[in-house]
């Protein structure tokens, strides 16, 4: 969301209900994806129709998760995508990480394979697609298209039922780091108590590219933002490159695995003015949630009863109330230079870095010494 106040204002998996990988996952060049930021972020012009750029083709998500499953969640009626590389070690960690708005689970494909790298197997990651987004579906189909409920409270319901899923027995489940980017960062901060209620281990919470005051105060600019989105586009490269063209993503290689999962082919018997792709999530249509979403985050975040991380992009302020929680050391605070709103994105390495670091601090801690954020 940092471009958006940029503008505005300057093992496994536990014996889970899932289904064994699906059949034709080295195409998952067909649904990597993200493409705004947590909310609409990417101005530029429209794009225009040219031949596609090879050096925009998309590229498999095979290389950067071990698995792409579909997980069943009865309790949120939803038959979840998730992608996961389990921990190598029975003491292991598992990175929990939830995209932003309009984006998917493949957002963090290159950070995640930096993870597994850089804590030689020690950390596994799990990414999912949240509803309305990417392959994610309901299990009970309803006749007649109705608007997904993406109010904050039924997504945090969402993320605390697939954890559960996941992880049937809280007291063998491994320990878990949540990693949320934007709206996802509001989502992991208000599943961490539920979870820890359920008696779950929680390591760490990381709000990626997210302050309170600054995202309220933009919101009145979003529809005139994504009224500066192109509609669509005529093929998956020409939707990369208008990605890394516009540094709405900063890094084309990881653009080629995230981007085509955030579009869809249009509609049969569509207008001919339709492009061939649009936006498989309308952002537009989640206006109502915007306020909610990042209301109490602050707060919520600082009362978390773990150790607390926020990562921002550039130099971007802090809100009073995180100011004063920062002078009081109630959580790390980290600034990735040369980056943009998806920091995880462009600069996949040296997020992997920080989270591994913060990892390491709190998961591994030395007794005596006390977590991020302990008093």
């Amino acid at each position: 969301m940092a471009d958006l106040y940029r503008t505005a204002l300057q093992a496994r998996f536990a014996k889970a209900p899932q289904l064994p990988p699906l059949p034709g996952e080295d195409e998952e060049e067909d649904e990597s994806g993200d493409s705004i930021g947590s909310l609409p972020t990417g101005m530029g012009p429209p794009a225009a129709y040219h031949t596609p750029n090879p050096a925009f083709t998309p590229i498999s998500a095979s290389g950067y998760f071990e698995q792409a499953i579909q997980v069943s969640v009865p309790q949120s009626d939803l038959d979840v995508r998730v992608y996961y590389t389990p921990p190598k070690f029975e003491d292991g960690t598992v990175i929990v990480c939830h995209h932003g708005a309009g984006y998917s689970g493949l957002t963090f494909a290159c950070m995640a394979k930096e993870i597994t790298d850089m804590s030689k197997g020690e950390c596994g990651v799990l990414s999912y697609d949240a509803r309305g987004h990417g392959k994610t579906k309901h299990l009970r189909s309803e006749g007649g298209s109705t608007e997904e409920n993406l109010d904050i409270d039924v997504l945090t319901a969402d993320l605390v039922n697939l954890v559960q899923a996941v992880f049937t027995d809280s007291q063998a489940a491994p320990s878990l780091l949540f990693v949320g980017h934007s709206l996802g960062g509001s989502v992991c901060v208000r599943a961490c108590p539920a979870l820890q209620q359920s008696r779950y281990r929680i390591t760490g919470v990381a709000v990626v590219d997210i302050v309170e005051e600054f995202t309220l105060e933009a919101l009145p600019l979003m529809h005139s933002l994504l009224n500066a989105r192109p509609e669509g586009f005529d093929s998956q490269e020409q939707a990369i490159e208008w990605h890394v063209k516009t540094n709405t993503i900063h890094n084309p290689a990881s653009a080629r695995v995230s981007v085509p999962g955030i579009i869809v082919p249009a509609p049969e018997g569509s207008p001919p003015s339709t492009p061939a792709y649009l936006w498989r999530t309308p952002l537009r249509s989640t206006a109502p949630y915007w306020t909610s979403w990042f209301t109490g985050l602050s707060s919520k975040f600082l009362s978390a009863r773990t150790a607390r991380l926020l990562i921002l992009a550039g130099t971007e302020r802090l809100d009073r109330e995180l100011m004063i929680g920062q002078m009081q050391g109630k959580f790390q605070l980290v600034v990735i230079p040369g980056v943009g709103h998806m920091v995880h994105e462009d600069d996949p390495t040296r997020m992997a870095e920080v989270l591994v670091e913060f990892w390491r601090r709190n998961e591994r801690v030395v007794v005596g010494v006390k977590k991020v954020g302990e008093l």
